[in-house]
């Protein structure tokens, strides 16, 4: 295959991939009820406060970084 047949089969498969979006777009539209589609504020109680301050450094003592291993081992 040459590469313009690659770089045509890949716009085939682009434009295919977008009318399939569109589709899903348009089904999921009409299968949400009206509130949720209506662009009406948050609802206040539903929201948590997330405080500037840092955290307490204690909170991380002898911790590891999850997918790393432990702090005081090398990778095999």
């Amino acid at each position: 295959m040459s590469l313009q047949d690659d770089l045509s089969a890949v716009r085939r498969n682009l434009d295919e991939l977008t009318r399939k979006v569109e589709q899903l777009e348009r089904q999921a539209g009409r299968q949400q009820p009206a509130q949720a589609r209506s662009s009406a504020p948050p609802d206040p109680s539903r929201m948590v406060t997330v405080p500037d301050t840092p955290y307490d450094s204690a909170l991380w003592t002898d911790s590891d970084d999850e997918g790393l291993g432990a702090r005081d081992r090398r990778a095999p």
